[in-house]
């Protein structure tokens, strides 16, 4: 008798579990995994579910904790369809591409006549060697806070003059439209 209430049970009130489901998870999908999932963990306590009120409210709470978990596990471990356009990398466009190679020249230009020759060597290994402190520090024979400084300042002064050329040309297309 009780391994029939509940095929009773999910038979009879599968349309009333399925949008209880589907209005917790958003997701016709994953409602209908959800509701086989519930069945399948009810299957072995089905000789102990003789009412067919305890199996319906018994459903129910698994159901619904089954779609929490489902939720959380989301939460967890978020995913995206394979036809996304997150999955694809955005390739610049030309005109952003040339932007950056003159920003980056215009930036190297700044250093190489902007800067004292202590900061470019500096630079030069700190940025493009990717050296630490220490190791710029025992090449240039001097101190670990006075490489912290240069290099401080250096950039400071490339942030300054490459924001004054920006202004300028910014100037320059303003009154030449």
């Amino acid at each position: 008798m009780s391994e029939e209430t509940l095929t009773y049970t999910f038979t009879r009130l599968r349309k009333r579990f399925q949008l209880m489901a589907r209005r917790i998870l958003h997701n016709d999908d994953d409602a209908d995994d959800v509701l086989q999932d519930a069945f399948c963990r009810l299957w072995p306590q089905k000789d102990e579910l003789d009412d067919p009120q305890r199996t319906q409210a018994l459903t129910a709470a698994t159901i619904h904790n089954l779609c929490i978990d489902r939720l959380r596990e989301q939460q967890r471990r978020p995913t995206t369809g394979i036809d996304d356009e997150k999955d694809a990398p955005e390739e610049p466009s030309p005109s952003d591409r040339l932007e950056m190679k003159e920003s980056f020249l215009a930036v190297e230009r700044i250093i190489e006549t902007g800067l004292s020759p202590l900061q470019r060597e500096i630079i030069r290994r700190r940025e493009y060697e990717d050296e630490d402190y220490a190791e710029i520090a025992r090449a240039l024979d001097m101190q670990e806070t006075a490489v912290r400084m240069q290099l401080s300042r250096a950039r400071k002064m490339i942030r300054s003059i490459y924001q004054q050329q920006n202004d300028e040309k910014k100037k320059k297309s303003f009154n030449n439209p």
